[in-house]
């Protein structure tokens, strides 16, 4: 049977890739590119991946982008409050009708993760370069599929409790940290029809995303994330693939 791959679109802001050289070092070609990347590594023909940036007209989030993406992957740091409150809405209301979210890293201080969520979303943080390990504390969903426990992270900037959000609709991961906090590093919720799916390892300044680990529960959650507000799919896994996927 012939189905369509999830139509996948990178956001990220492309600030700090562009103002510090560490970040550059870390993603020369800015982290929605190493982002991209990885989603098609990962998925193969299974997705079909395009990149947008805050600099764009309309952020690179038309109406007629948001309406072709099945899942929006979101990295934001510096300017959340330079994302025009038009687009902030209208990203809200397409996952409303069914388009996954995947808010990664800082996104708790973005426009778009606060309105679906209701709440300030502020976390306590700490930028020491610390080692993270992250616990599966919930085996059963298919985010976690085929990770290790727990996944260690060597240098990451700490995010701790209180965490200011709505109880999870499912609790994945819980991260420890070198200073002794706990967080919830992994959050599932529902809003409308639309999958959302909030991890917070991701630091610019850190190669996190290169990490095979991370790199699988981003594959994981983008499947995940797709078949809230999309038909079921077909999988296509490439030849030389050692990962299994599930069908929901």
């Amino acid at each position: 049977m012939n189905v369509r791959p999830i139509r996948v679109t990178v956001w990220n802001e492309y600030v700090c890739e562009r103002t510090y050289e560490e970040v550059r070092a870390v993603y020369p070609e800015g982290i929605h590119a190493a982002l991209a990347q990885v989603i098609r590594d990962q998925l193969g023909a299974n997705a079909a991946v395009r990149t947008a940036t805050l600099d764009q007209p309309e952020h690179g989030l038309p109406e007629e982008v948001l309406e072709a993406t099945d899942v929006l992957i979101w990295w934001a740091h510096a300017a959340h409050d330079r994302i025009a409150d038009a687009i902030a809405d209208r990203v809200q209301q397409r996952v409303l009708r069914g388009m996954g979210l995947i808010a990664l890293h800082s996104a708790p201080g973005a426009k778009v993760l606060q309105r679906l969520l209701g709440t300030t979303c502020a976390v306590r943080w700490r930028e020491d370069g610390e080692r993270e390990l992250v616990w599966t504390v919930n085996p059963s969903p298919p985010i976690a599929a085929g990770l290790p426990h727990p996944l260690i992270i060597p240098k990451q900037e700490m995010y701790g409790e209180f965490f200011d959000i709505p109880e999870p609709e499912e609790l994945v991961f819980i991260s420890s940290y070198t200073g002794g906090e706990v967080f919830r590093s992994d959050c599932c919720f529902t809003r409308g029809r639309g999958r959302i799916f909030y991890f917070s390892p991701g630091h610019e300044s850190y190669p996190v995303y290169y990490q095979p680990e991370i790199q699988r529960v981003l594959a994981n959650a983008t499947h995940w994330a797709a078949n809230g507000g999309a038909v079921r799919r077909t999988l296509y896994m490439p030849e030389n693939s050692a990962m299994g996927w599930f069908e929901p």
